[in-house]
């Protein structure tokens, strides 16, 4: 009679790559695959803490709903945090507003379609360019030019104005 060994739970999950997982647990590198949990501390002074967006914190929501002026459903909905410059900063994504990073090519591929499409069109749409780009897009014959740059960008490379500053 020989004893049957149970199945893990998670085969993918069973041997070496449950002692990484543990590993990483255990010195704290799981911090960066669920950057809510360094939002969640809010240390954003020591730059511990997440540079990339990550959905708001629970204890956070409060906060982030008043600097918006929105309820906590909408934060909850649609709201990120990430830490810049040793400040706490968010976002609530909207029809047109972006918090992933900004683009700021000057050859996309929308455009170029686009410009094929309607030769010398003084505006070419969001539709095409992305409502990420940071420029006001417009067709020379079938060309497309990037003019003017439509809103700041800040260090992290994200749209600065669609971010705001969360007190501690």
């Amino acid at each position: 009679m020989s004893i049957e060994r149970p199945r893990p739970l998670c085969p993918s999950f069973a041997g070496p790559r449950r002692w990484a997982f543990h590993l990483a647990l255990a010195f704290g590198a799981l911090q960066w695959a669920f950057p809510a949990s360094a939002a969640r501390s809010a240390d954003c002074a020591s730059g511990a803490a997440m540079r990339a967006p990550a959905p708001v914190p629970e204890a956070l929501e409060g906060k982030v709903a008043r600097t918006f002026g929105v309820s906590v459903d909408v934060v909850r909905n649609g709201g990120s945090v990430r830490c810049a410059n040793g400040k706490l900063l968010a976002c609530l994504i909207g029809a047109n507003l972006n918090c992933g990073k900004a683009d700021t090519r000057r050859s996309l591929r929308g455009a170029s379609e686009y410009c094929l499409a309607n030769p010398g069109a003084d505006n070419i749409p969001m539709f095409a360019t992305g409502h990420d780009t940071i420029y006001a897009w417009r067709c020379t014959a079938k060309r497309p030019v990037a003019g003017k740059p439509l809103v700041a960008v800040d260090r992290q490379g994200y749209d600065a104005g669609n971010w705001k500053e969360i007190d501690q």
